[in-house]
């Protein structure tokens, strides 16, 4: 049995309505028609000689009006009828009883009226269809306006609430895609794997000839805005096949079983297409791993996953039909949905090299008018840790920079002051800090700089600033790496250490005082030397032991809620201890750095009060001229 589309029963119930509007009017105007006392013209002359009628309206074809009381009478002894007047005053409710006669040709007529002083009026007649048409359009009005609702009640589509099963997914093809390997930079391990998933599409019939075949799904693992999207359009740019896109999100409904229902048409619509490509991005919104429903019962998500497996189990790779998804929450994914035979291929997308950087902000740039002088290399190594949607953003704010500052091309400054505000946040030149709170920052900063450049692990300072940026930082102190790191030692995590120390340090030096601004340092310094201690086995007193046991995103800075601990309160109060030695050990080293160097200290703060910003190789010059004055 055929399901009805839609618009074929929306177009039904619209015929059913205006229907029983038609047969709804004619029978009214039938039983408006038998209220009226018919009588004779003859009757009606005589009734109005006797002043019997009044409130007269007088038609083409017919005249209707009041019965006086007189002429009720008047009309019952004509008729012979004595009980008249008790059978009209029952059948209106004792109201006035109307009449109604056909019209003669009658010249008199009007003299007559007028002679007695019988009101009249003149209408034209009203038959039952224009007595329709007069209320019918408001009917079809209000028809027109739930219909429209009707349709938008359900996902938005033109079906409304008959389409909410239908899969939401964007269908590109190769002329719509207008994406490539070209367009993509920066992951060259992950477009070596998926050429095989385009070598695939294009001849699959090389694979099927060893039997082989291909893993249904592809799973891109890695952090925000690595260009996973990006790089599956690319797959089906490079293939030439339809790209089908949706989010995880848009499975999920109000209604139950809608999820499922999707999921259905989804993989039908794939099969009719195919070749092509199902992309599925933020996997986790219904690939979650089941667990036990507080309501007691299966969740709509579950539903929606485990249809998702049942499909993903039932349909043939050999008809060219590749399922990829992408995610930055591998670790709550279901198990059996990553197993082999289902998401079987996980490909990692992690965050670009230093040439990967430069290949990224090439792409980027094609389309912006840089000047000649714009080294992209150094802005590459300025950038650590930024992925491909972090770099579009510096190129597009640069540009905008450019423009606001009325330059016919970028330049370095632009990028410069674009990786400031992504990084430190937007300057606020106009919030004023009294002069004692801004020596305080510039010490402050100071102190940062000086003891990182004193230790040898540490990255070199690039700028020191005391302009407000951001939200609550009053001034910042910033390192470049040399070189992309991706293990840290014992010695560099306590270097980190003391450079955050050293501007509380410096505080405590030059004013006998600690003031909040150090709050963050803190933070961080404590941050680390519990994971020193608690994760990475660090402490000489506790030995190579972990102590964390929950799971935390692999590529997400948010924490999880800690678990509960499965170690004892005396090694707790070790751990607290030896937490508080790393922290007033690093405390001790950036304070004897800054001891030493408590001329250069003082100097460079004050130099830094005039100038509110101070470059790296300005602060490395005043480093060196410590030293030939010691000299001389």
């Amino acid at each position: 049995m055929t399901e009805k589309p839609p618009s074929s029963m929306a177009r039904y119930a619209v015929w059913y309505v205006l229907a029983f509007i038609l047969l709804l009017s004619i029978f009214q105007y039938y039983s408006a028609m038998q209220q009226a006392v018919e009588i004779s013209y003859s009757e009606f002359r005589h009734l109005v000689q006797n002043k019997g009628v009044d409130d007269l309206t007088v038609s083409t074809d017919t005249i209707t009006g009041n019965l006086l009381p007189k002429g009720i009478d008047e009309l019952a002894k004509a008729r012979e009828k004595p009980d008249l007047p008790q059978t009209l005053a029952k059948q209106f409710d004792k109201k006035k009883p109307i009449f109604s006669a056909v019209r003669l040709e009658d010249p008199d007529l009007v003299k007559l009226l007028a002679k007695d002083n019988i009101s009249y009026r003149a209408v034209q007649e009203k038959t039952w269809l224009t007595s329709l048409l007069s209320w019918v359009f408001p009917f079809l009005l209000l028809i027109g306006i739930w219909i429209y609702f009707f349709r938008k009640i359900g996902a938005g589509g033109a079906g409304g609430l008959m389409t909410v099963g239908k899969s939401k997914a964007k269908v590109y093809v190769l002329d719509e895609t207008k994406v490539t390997f070209q367009d993509v930079a920066g992951v060259e391990e992950a477009e070596e794997e998926l050429k095989e998933i385009i070598e695939f599409l294009k001849t699959p019939a090389k694979f099927q000839v060893l039997g082989g075949s291909l893993p249904k799904g592809v799973l891109l693992v890695g952090p925000p805005g690595t260009g996973k999207t990006l790089l599956a359009r690319a797959v089906a740019g490079e293939a030439g096949v339809p790209f089908m896109s949706l989010s995880g999100s848009d499975f999920v409904e109000m209604f139950v079983g809608v999820g499922a229902a999707r999921v259905r048409d989804l993989f039908a619509t794939a099969q009719e297409k195919a070749p092509c490509i199902i992309f599925i991005d933020e996997l986790d919104a219904i690939g979650k791993a089941r667990g036990f429903s507080p309501m007691g019962g299966p969740e709509e998500r579950e539903n929606t996953l485990n249809q998702l497996l049942s499909e993903m189990d039932g349909f043939d790779t050999r008809k060219g039909v590749i399922i990829m998804a992408a995610t930055n929450r591998p670790e709550i994914l279901d198990p059996a949905l990553i197993r082999p035979g289902r998401f079987d291929r996980h490909i990692l997308v992690d965050r670009p090299s230093l040439k990967g950087r430069e290949d990224i902000l090439q792409i980027h740039t094609r389309t912006i008018k840089i000047s000649p002088e714009a080294n992209l290399h150094t802005l590459a190594a300025r950038t650590p840790g930024m992925v491909g949607s972090d770099l579009a953003n510096i190129v597009n704010e640069a540009a905008l920079l450019a423009a606001r500052r009325n330059k016919e091309s970028v330049e370095m400054d632009d990028f410069e002051a674009a990786i400031d505000r992504v990084v430190a946040g937007l300057e606020k030149r106009n919030r004023v800090m009294n002069p004692k709170e801004k020596e305080i920052v510039a010490y402050h900063e100071t102190g940062h700089a000086l003891v990182a450049e004193a230790l040898p692990t540490t990255d070199r300072v690039h700028r020191v600033s005391i302009i407000p940026r951001g939200i609550g930082a009053l001034g910042y102190t910033m390192q470049l790496p040399t070189e992309d790191r991706y293990l840290m030692t014992k010695t560099e995590l306590e270097d980190r250490m003391a450079v955050m120390m050293g501007g509380r340090v410096a505080e405590e030096l030059t004013f006998n005082e600690i003031s909040t601004g150090a709050q963050n340092d803190l933070y961080r310094a404590t941050d680390i030397a519990r994971s020193m201690v608690r994760e990475y086995g660090m402490s000489e007193r506790l030995g190579p032991i972990t102590f964390e046991r929950e799971r935390r995103p692999l590529f997400l800075d948010a924490m999880l809620p800690p678990g509960s601990k499965d170690y004892s309160e005396a090694t707790a109060q070790e751990i607290d201890q030896e937490v508080a030695a790393l922290v007033n050990r690093a405390h001790q080293r950036a304070k004897d750095v800054l001891e030493k160097d408590r001329e250069v200290l003082e100097k460079a703060a004050k130099i830094l009060l005039v100038k509110e910003v101070l470059e790296g190789d300005e602060l490395r010059e005043i480093l060196n001229s410590r030293g030939q004055e010691h000299t001389a």
